[in-house]
């Protein structure tokens, strides 16, 4: 959601601090009577075409196809809620069906719990929860069960989104990073750093041209091709969100008790990321994605895996950006572009916080 220029929109309140409101939420929205049932009927409901929200039931009644599956809950509490590329509602949907996907399961069901700030404005959140349902229709989930509370102003900073997501684990599900070898290839599926710039782009109101762009989007696709094409080849994938490419890097080198050697020249960054990066001063390595997964796979299956996910729009960009080696003093080292090799240090902290 922009304004007429391409900004994205900031969150808006209503004016009036307790009086009810056609255009805003109400503390009267999230206390169980008329209120809230106008507003699950009025806002809710529409969007989310599901046979299991028709009656409103406190538990949805699943049909399981397979003996194991797999379950993930997040919360997102994005500031703004709206950036470049991509807004709090597609994102948590698309934030969910990833961890699914990149532990080897069919993403199927969703649950959405919403936590709305007194005078949230109506707009913005049918803006958000319409991009929610395209999210999952894109993604082929279904949101089955949810709920709604309202907070008082000034209790939180508009809207913040808990999911729940359930899917149908596969035979062929990676095993890990523990099984990681010595010559495994390391592929990003994408450049990186994309969404943490793009959510400072907008938080911070920086006037780039064009501003970053926002990675997020679905997986689920990319790593059934990928697990289709390769199998057992895949050691281990993850979603490279908060702590970006070099936490996932440091997990899988503690878990592994082996070294992830990089290259610096394979690594692919836009160059809207790159140029914010070189203005502040921060590495894309440690920057959020919320579209872009790291796989370790053996080097013999290297080709087929990197034209599985070119294959994929979402990971058409996926490149090997380096090796695993024995272990070294270093967990994580990178070969820089004129020649050293240094140490990845691993992340301490967030450098953009509330980024998802």
């Amino acid at each position: 959601m922009s304004d007429s220029e391409g900004q994205p929109t900031q969150s808006v309140r209503c004016a009036l601090p307790s009086s009810p409101s056609a255009e805003c939420v109400s503390l009267a929205h999230g206390e169980g009577a008329r209120a809230t049932r106008q507003l699950i009927a009025r806002h809710i409901l529409p969007n989310f075409h599901s046979r299991q929200l028709e009656s409103l039931p406190d538990a949805a009644q699943l049909s399981i196809q397979t003996d194991r599956i797999a379950i993930t809950t997040d919360s997102f509490v994005v500031s703004p809620l709206f950036f470049p590329g991509g807004d709090i509602g597609s994102m948590a949907v698309y934030g969910t069906v990833n961890d699914l996907a990149v532990s080897g399961a069919a993403p199927k069901w969703l649950s959405v719990a919403l936590i709305i700030e007194e005078g949230f404005t109506f707009q913005q959140l049918d803006q958000i929860l319409a991009n929610m349902s395209a999210a999952a229709k894109r993604c082929d989930v279904e949101i089955v069960t949810g709920d709604t509370k309202v907070v008082p102003r000034g209790a939180m900073d508009g809207l913040f989104i808990n999911t729940t997501g359930i899917g149908e684990l596969r035979s062929d599900a990676p095993s890990g990073p523990s099984s990681l070898h010595p010559g495994d290839a390391i592929i990003v599926s994408g450049p990186i750093g994309s969404h943490g710039m793009a959510v400072l782009t907008a938080r911070e109101k920086l006037a780039l041209s064009p501003p970053p762009q926002s990675d997020s989007g679905p997986l689920h696709e990319a790593v059934a091709a990928l697990l289709n094409s390769v199998g057992s080849g895949v050691r281990a994938i993850r979603d490279a969100t908060r702590g970006g490419v070099s936490a996932v890097l440091h997990e899988w080198a503690d878990a592994a008790q082996l070294t992830m050697q990089l290259s610096e020249s394979l690594i692919s960054v836009t160059a809207e990321v790159r140029g914010a990066c070189e203005l502040l001063g921060m590495d894309p390595l440690y920057i959020a994605n919320e579209g872009t997964m790291v796989v370790a796979v053996d080097p013999t299956n290297e080709a087929e895996a990197l034209a599985a996910l070119k294959s994929c729009p979402q990971t058409q960009g996926a490149v090997r950006i380096g090796t695993v080696q024995p272990k070294t003093i270093s967990p994580v080292t990178i070969t820089r572009l004129l020649g050293v090799e240094q140490p990845v240090d691993e992340p301490t902290g967030a450098m953009l916080p509330r980024i998802c």
